[in-house]
């Protein structure tokens, strides 16, 4: 193994552990009750500057640690060859 491959082994895991944290903080998608009952939560203040609260942020470092964790990936990989 080389230098290289050591120090993107460790980037790869601590990419790993990040996205793990990260996606277990979201909240879930689901309405619950407030489906059935016809409550609509679309339509909120908070629903349109979700982008900006913490949940926005969230979802867009997932997206992030997600390519970084393929891309790392694949780089891996490539170098084992």
């Amino acid at each position: 193994m080389t230098v290289l491959e050591i120090v993107l082994g460790v980037i790869f895991i601590i990419v790993c552990c990040v996205l793990t944290v990260i996606v277990l903080a979201q909240e879930g998608k689901t309405q619950g009750l407030g489906a059935i009952q016809g409550f609509a939560t679309d339509n909120t203040y908070w629903s349109k500057a979700k982008g900006r609260s913490k949940e926005g942020v969230l979802k867009k470092v997932t997206v992030v640690m997600a390519v970084l964790f393929i891309a790392l990936g694949i780089v891996l990989n490539l170098s084992m060859i």
